[in-house]
């Protein structure tokens, strides 16, 4: 079983300020660019696997799909996913993405934001992902980047002539990262972007963009913070499609 680390109180109450869940969709930075990489979905039947507060599964369903069907280890978060809904055709269900089995060719989207990092066995999931879609479905996902997450000691330095830069460290060897964030002790899992790739790859995916985020200068000049997100990639964004 993954660890439920959006169940443990302290971790959930940071977590729960965070602008991207105070603000939803908008307060995440990355959603134009993830949005420009997303299928029609009018009609679609949409799987949300780490659904977490429920903001994409909503934004689907307003978009025009079927249904949605969203899955999220966290009681915590399939809590409050349910109070903010009212729209009979979004699902929420408790689910460990370590071992969630989906009905074949059910589905004609997969989304997921930030969550498959916390998944060991990244092969099995991709694997039953490809099976849980229909012919020409597509998986669109999100990730900490795997230079953002490789080091173990992720946080900025500064460089001799005082520029932040961020350590990149153990980068091939693949495996458990532990860090303290909101709480001691959160588990991901470090893998190579060519391990990630490859992964789809052999599923039988089919790449159709891959995006390392980075604000757009427009986005900088109102939220300065966000500058240094230039000085390394925290995201990579990736959609594929079933062959």
């Amino acid at each position: 079983m993954a660890q439920n680390i959006y169940d443990n109180p302290d971790f959930f109450a940071g977590y729960s300020q965070l602008p991207r869940q105070v603000h939803g969709l908008d307060g995440a930075p990355e959603w134009p660019a993830i949005r420009a990489m997303l299928p029609d979905v009018a009609e679609k039947r949409v799987a949300d696997l780490g659904c977490g507060f429920g903001w994409a599964s909503r934004w689907f369903r307003e978009q025009g799909a079927a249904s949605v069907a969203g899955y999220d280890l966290s009681h915590n978060m399939i809590a409050r996913a349910r109070a903010d809904t009212s729209d009979p055709a979004i699902d929420y269900r408790n689910a460990d993405l370590e071992v969630l089995d989906l009905p074949q060719a059910v589905f004609d989207l997969v989304y997921s934001a930030l969550a498959f990092h916390y998944v060991a066995d990244f092969d099995r999931l991709i694997r039953m992902i490809h099976k849980a879609l229909a012919p020409g479905g597509d998986l669109v996902f999100t990730i900490e980047h795997p230079i953002f997450m490789a080091a173990a000691h992720p946080h900025w330095t500064l460089d001799e002539d005082g520029r932040k830069t961020w350590p990149v460290n153990g980068y091939s060897v693949e495996g458990e990262r532990r860090t303290d964030w909101f709480a001691k002790g959160v588990l991901k899992y470090h893998r190579t972007l060519a391990t990630t790739l490859n992964t789809l790859i052999g599923a039988g995916f089919a790449l159709r963009r891959v995006q390392e985020f980075a604000p757009t200068a427009a986005q900088i000049e109102a939220m300065p913070v966000l500058a240094e997100e230039l000085e390394r990639p925290m995201m990579l964004l990736v959609a594929a499609r079933k062959a």
